[in-house]
């Protein structure tokens, strides 16, 4: 995947690996359906577990029900269900329709609910029991679990013709800067990532992946997608809230692959036994969802030397992944997002697109079938994030002289301090060298002087007495002055979003609002 020096930028990955997008296809549901082994477990968790057959059997019953609603095609269904076959089965059900899947988190509130299917115009949804309360006087048209009890052959569902490029889903975006927008995926956008991932992730039919991420996550989709696909095992885990519960469950499971976003890996190294139990079962590892700091990286590599550690990068926008750095080059490449996976085409450019050169800062911009058609009632935002279907990320990165990338920051987490542009990530990185900090977050917090200071927020390992002294002086002894903190407050979590990724903003409102309430008080621990 290296290329020319005279075009170190612009990260072009050929498409050989994935399976051209033709216009036989027959749309996600029948394709992500059509290798897994009718007597092959597709799901298990829970002391459950549910057969590819079974699976099939369920996405007819719930496909039949929506037929019986009478919704024209292309309508939007919204869904709420925990993860699990279920939810598998009534996504899959959606789009074999020829309808539009709106997946909710399951931790939205009723009125949160009722803002997101009135501004997509859905007129029904899925929803499992657990959940059926909250929906029950939505207004909407309801199909629960009972439907199941229709036993429904998958050779008798309905032949609906579907458009390739008809959308397939409506996902919001995980609004960690800002507020969130509607992303249109199509049928075409969801099987060629899918094969983009499979062309470098050698995800096997005998695997059995881990899954603590929402499926209604971009993230959590592609794991899905990407284990149906080849016919492997994915075991849903309810939460990752306790992280010694998902140690626990990768030994019992003997799960093969694991995926995370930072703050779960944060957990798992600091906050459980991850790092003494041996695992011998595990061999893939993603981590994607924002950067994982140094430290931990080499923390995750020396617990479980037998994974191969796949730091990849992606976006709602782009159906989940844009780039992917090879595990053996994990220690050499440190902090690399890597390269555009197969079928995707990766520059970093300056404000005036032009390629930067190696060591300049520029902002990553993708290209491929995977991309988004754009936001769903906002044709000002499409216009402006993926102008010609070039997709810009807004994330500032840098290369090397050998093509590879290195994301800086998010455009919106830059701290602009007495002048200087200085990444949050980086001051991160640096604190979390201190391993009795399992978690924290940087941002800038408004100063007549500075423009902007530097405050930590932090998070210590249950019965840890570290200071903030001890962690400014961990920060002084790696950054450059004008880079350190000049607080450090520490609490018992960061607040996350449904996917578990730090959200800025709010710890931006929740230092901004102890500045108001106690003024004149600089530190606080």
């Amino acid at each position: 995947m290296g290329i020319d020096s005279s075009a170190v930028v612009c990260v072009e990955t050929s498409a050989r690996h994935a399976a051209p997008v033709t216009s036989a296809f027959g749309g996600v549901a029948e394709y992500l359906l059509a290798v897994g082994d009718d007597d092959a477990v597709a799901f298990a968790g829970g002391g459950s577990r549910v057969t590819y057959g079974q699976l099939r059997q369920d996405v007819a019953a719930l496909a039949a029900s929506l037929a019986a609603i009478g919704l024209s095609r292309g309508a939007p269904v919204a869904l709420m269900a925990a993860n699990g076959a279920f939810w598998a089965a009534a996504y899959l059900a959606i789009m074999q329709r020829g309808l539009v899947v709106v997946p909710l988190p399951v931790v939205l509130r009723a009125d949160e609910v009722a803002a997101r299917t009135a501004f997509v115009g859905a007129n029904a949804v899925i929803v499992d029991r657990r959940h059926h309360r909250l929906l029950a006087s939505s207004g909407l048209a309801v199909i629960t679990e009972s439907a199941l009890d229709a036993s429904t052959p998958w050779s008798h569902r309905d032949d609906v013709d579907i458009d390739e490029g008809s959308d397939a889903a409506y996902l919001f975006t995980s609004g960690t800067t800002g507020s969130p927008r509607v992303v249109r995926l199509t049928h075409a956008n969801i099987r060629a990532n899918t094969e983009s991932i499979l062309g470098y992730l050698d995800i096997r039919a005998s695997d059995r992946a881990l899954v603590v991420l929402p499926y209604s996550y971009v993230f959590g989709a592609s794991l899905l997608h990407t284990h149906l696909r080849v016919g492997a095992a994915l075991v849903d885990h309810a939460s990752a809230a306790f992280p010694e519960t998902i140690v626990t469950e990768l030994e019992r499971q003997r799960c093969t692959v694991f995926a995370g976003v930072p703050s779960i890996f944060h957990a798992l190294l600091r906050n459980s036994s991850f790092s003494s139990r041996p695992l011998p079962q595990l061999r893939i590892v993603q981590q994607a969802g924002g950067r994982l700091p140094l430290p931990l990286l080499h923390e995750f590599a020396e617990a479980q030397p037998q994974a191969r550690i796949h730091v990849m990068y992606g976006q709602t926008e782009a159906t989940a992944r844009l780039s992917a750095l090879d595990p053996e080059l994990l220690l050499t490449k440190p902090g690399s997002i890597g390269q555009g996976i197969p079928g995707v085409s990766l520059r970093v450019v300056d404000e005036s697109g032009r390629p930067v050169a190696p060591g300049e800062v520029g902002e990553i911009r993708a290209r491929g079938a995977n991309i988004s058609p754009g936001y769903l009632g906002d044709d000002g935002a499409t216009a402006s994030k993926m102008p010609d279907g070039e997709l810009r990320t807004g994330d500032l990165a840098t290369v090397d002289d050998e093509g590879y990338i290195y994301v800086v920051d998010r455009a919106e987490d830059f701290i602009k301090s007495w002048g200087y542009r200085i990444s949050s990530q980086d001051v991160e990185a640096a604190a979390i060298g201190l391993t009795d900090l399992v978690a924290v977050a940087a941002v800038g917090v408004p100063d007549a002087s500075a423009g902007e200071r530097i405050e930590l927020v932090a998070v210590r390992r249950p019965g840890s007495t570290l200071t903030e002294d001890e962690v400014l002086a961990q920060c002084r002894g790696v950054l450059p002055r004008h880079s350190v903190p000049a607080a450090v407050h520490f609490v018992e979590r960061l607040p996350v979003n449904a996917n578990g990724k730090v959200l800025k903003r709010e710890v931006r409102r929740l230092l901004e609002a102890r500045v108001e309430t106690e003024p004149g008080r600089d530190r606080e621990s």
